[in-house]
Parts: structure tokens; C-alpha cells; sequence
């Protein structure tokens, strides 16, 4: 097992410590739950780094979640999530592959989950944490029995809100005190994971600055366009038209953000044309990102791939092992607040 990366200022401890009682690490630091980059090894990784690891179930089915559980389990003896995506059709029987290998804390993404998927696992003894985009649906969350938050802002990778987080944590943060609220979204560097320690968040989420991780499976040509890329390159997809709702992706650009573009157009004609339902073509929609994250996460081709990334990807400038990285964020916070001190 790796060794912890630092030994914490005992004031940046005490900022982190509900965060870290609630996922049972020394860090508050989730991993983002990122499809076909999220697996057993960085996962695994990240929790004996002293942060806390996610997979990332995305539409695997569960004797696949089952099996990379187990897989994890091997490499770690410490605590990790499982990241369920709620629209999965087998989103119930996921839920109990989660309980039955013993994971302790199941995070629900992608849409407000059932009620009946967060009773069963807390009622398995897992602990539930839910996506906040909005203050009321944070409410409503903790209402429906959510034990933790993530508030997300559109700064992030993949699919995103469209409010920033600077934002949601002035209008969330002073307002839900009663489980750990971790945010998420833009976060690169350990000043900002002071400053909303300091403004109430429990703790950080971060996915972008993982994906060059020296643990990371993710092709080396895709670690490279993170490498390269700036804040500037990682944008949002457009919507192009009004009756058809789709969901913003931000990526580095490239050629495939350009064949998405003709995709969501053929797909938009094809449901004005009553070919395609509603529904069915924002599915379509959804399976084009995932064959496209897979061409340039698993295969490399970061060119017709999908290149999902945070703004944050400008502060990953090499490939390094996930406890240096988590050694560097801690750091860059101490060293805040010893400034800060100084200051005074």
C-alpha cells in the first residue's frame, strides 16, 4: 500500500474532518466518477493515497460492477464509492451488487434517484450521496435521505449544469448544514480547496487533475491532450435547438466535438420528422458520447474520441503518481494558510 502523502496542518485538518469522518479516509477528497478512467486502478490508488476512490459504474451491467468491485477489493483494503448512474434500467440490482460486496457509500448521478434505490441502500447499510444542482433540489435531497452532497459546477468535465460553482456555494453552502456538502468543478490546485473548506463545503470532488495519474489506464495519447490542453480548449457543447433539451458536455475540442454536432442535428431531424421519439433520440444522443469516450480513453484515438475534461485541465501539466498529486494539493492549501497566518 502507498504511504500517505503528508501529514496535515492540524487547522486543515480540523477543516476536513467531517468530510473525512463521513467517507472514512484522511482527505476529504472524492475521486470523480469518470467512465472507462474511473476503474479498479486509479480507484484503487486514490483510496490508499488517503483520498477516496469512486468507480465509475457508467452502463456497466452488474455482474461487470460485481466483478470490478472485487477487482478494487484486491488492490485496496480502504474505503471507495460506486458511482450509479440513476437512469441505468438495472439501476436496483446494481444497488444490491453494491451492498452485497460491502461498499460502504453508493453516489447517485446523472438525475434526482428513486426513492426506492435510496431507501435499499441505506437500508443495506450504505451511505448515500446525491448530485445538487439548485438549493430546493438540495433540500429535497436531504429530505429523501441523501447523507452527503456533491454540488457540481459547469466548470467540470462531461456532463454539466449550467451554473458555475463559485456560484452554487454561495447559494448552497450557508444553507445546508445538516449532512457534508463536498463541491465539485474547476478544482486544481489546493488554494481552492481551502477557500471552500473556509466557506463551509466538507470537502473537495475532483476528476480532471486524476486523469494523468501514473495509475491511470487511460491511453497515453488522451493523458497527452490533457497535458497539452488549456482551460480555454475544454468548452461546452452547444444545444441546437430548444425542443430538443440536450444536456452540455464540456471537452477539449476537437473532431469529434464537431461529428457530435452533426449527430445532434441528424438525430433533432429525425424527431421532427416523427422517425425517432423524444426519448429514444436523447438515448442515441447518450450512447454516441459513450462509444465516443471509449474511441479516445480506451483506444486512444483522440482525434474522433471524446475528450471530456474540466476547465481545470490547464493546471495538469505531467503525468504523476496519484499520491504526489494528492501531496501537491494538500500542500498548496497548508501553504495558504501559513500565509494567510502570516498575514494576519
Amino acid at each position: 500500500m502507498d504511504a500517505l502523502p503528508t501529514q496535515i496542518d492540524p487547522s486543515l485538518n480540523a477543516l476536513m474532518a467531517r468530510g473525512a469522518a463521513f467517507l472514512g479516509t484522511p482527505y476529504a477528497i472524492l475521486g470523480g466518477a469518470m467512465s472507462w478512467v474511473s476503474e479498479r486502478n486509479l480507484v484503487a490508488a486514490l483510496s490508499n493515497a488517503g483520498a477516496f476512490g469512486v468507480i465509475a459504474c457508467g452502463a456497466m451491467m452488474p455482474d461487470r460492477l460485481a466483478e470490478e468491485i472485487a477487482a478494487t477489493q484486491a488492490l485496496t483494503d480502504k474505503p471507495f464509492g460506486v458511482n450509479l448512474i440513476t437512469m441505468h434500467p438495472n439501476l436496483m440490482e446494481l444497488v444490491q451488487v453494491c451492498l452485497d460486496a460491502k461498499v460502504g457509500h453508493i453516489v447517485f448521478a446523472g438525475g434526482i434517484p428513486p426513492g426506492p434505490a435510496i431507501k435499499m441502500a441505506k437500508d443495506g447499510g450504505a451511505k448515500v450521496i446525491c448530485f445538487a444542482p439548485a438549493l430546493a433540489l438540495a433540500k429535497k435531497l436531504v429530505r429523501s435521505g441523501a447523507d452527503a452532497l456533491v454540488i457540481e459546477g459547469s466548470e467540470a468535465g462531461g456532463h454539466i449544469g449550467p451554473v458555475s460553482l463559485t456560484v452554487l456555494a454561495q447559494e448552497i453552502l450557508p444553507h445546508i448544514r445538516d449532512v457534508p456538502v463536498f463541491v465539485a468543478g474547476g478544482i486544481g490546485r489546493g488554494e481552492a480547496i481551502l477557500s471552500y473548506l473556509e466557506m463551509g463545503a466538507a470537502g473537495v470532488q475532483i476528476g480532471t487533475r486524476f486523469v494523468c495519474a501514473t495509475e491511470c489506464v487511460a491511453h497515453p495519447n488522451f493523458k497527452r491532450a490533457f497535458i497539452r490542453g488549456a482551460a480555454r480548449d475544454a468548452l461546452p457543447t452547444v444545444q441546437l435547438d430548444d425542443s430538443f433539451p440536450v444536456i452540455p458536455v464540456r471537452a477539449l475540442q476537437n473532431g469529434g466535438t464537431k461529428r457530435f454536432l452533426e449527430h445532434q442535428a441528424e438525430i433533432i431531424r429525425r424527431y421532427k420528422a416523427g422517425e425517432v421519439a423524444k426519448d429514444a433520440g436523447q438515448l442515441d444522443i447518450e450512447h454516441f458520447w459513450a462509444g465516443a469516450l471509449r474511441k479516445a480513453v480506451v483506444d486512444g484515438d483522440v482525434e474522433n474520441g471524446s475528450l471530456m475534461a474540466g476547465q481545470s485541465v490547464g493546471m495538469v501539466t505531467r503525468e504523476q503518481p496519484a499520491v504526489e498529486i494528492i501531496a501537491e494539493l494538500l500542500e498548496q492549501a497548508q501553504a495558504a494558510l501559513t500565509a494567510r497566518r502570516a498575514g494576519a
